[in-house]
């Protein structure tokens, strides 16, 4: 599946990043809590034998089919690549990328330059909908 990228001009006429076409999502999801049960880098041997929550696989299958990104983000270390590109083939996990390395310990603030939503993971995964939430934001 191929996601053509809109080029943006700044007020320079130079080019900027691109983004993606108007309601496509690019999620990004954590996989131990989130998708399959919480599994420690120092427990890997779980990492083979863990099963994944059926409304994630199901939900995560569901949004790659209607043309969004999926690409999972997890703590886990280069060294699980490997075991983590398998089980995620093994139960049919759809999706474009695989970014390992996320630092551990949670409490996330993440600053960019493109807009991000965050969701916290609370046991089951559904259709997201719209919910106002306060948030921090940077002091103009």
């Amino acid at each position: 599946m191929s996601h053509d990228l809109s080029k943006i001009l700044n007020e320079k006429g130079e080019l900027i990043s691109p983004v993606l076409p108007e309601g496509v999502k690019n999620y990004l999801i954590d996989i131990d809590g989130t998708i399959t049960d919480d599994v420690p880098n120092e427990e890997p041997e779980r990492m083979v034998t863990c099963e994944p929550y059926p409304d994630a696989l199901e939900t995560l299958n569901k949004w790659y089919d209607e043309g969004h990104l999926i690409t999972f983000f997890t703590s886990r270390t280069e060294e699980h690549r490997e075991i983590t590109e398998v089980w995620l083939k093994k139960h049919d996990f759809k999706y474009h990328g695989l970014l390992m390395g996320k630092p551990r310990g949670g409490n996330y603030h993440w600053i960019d330059n493109h807009m991000v939503r965050a969701t916290r993971f609370k046991g089951k995964f559904t259709d997201m909908i719209l919910k106002t939430k306060e948030i921090e934001v940077f002091k103009r």
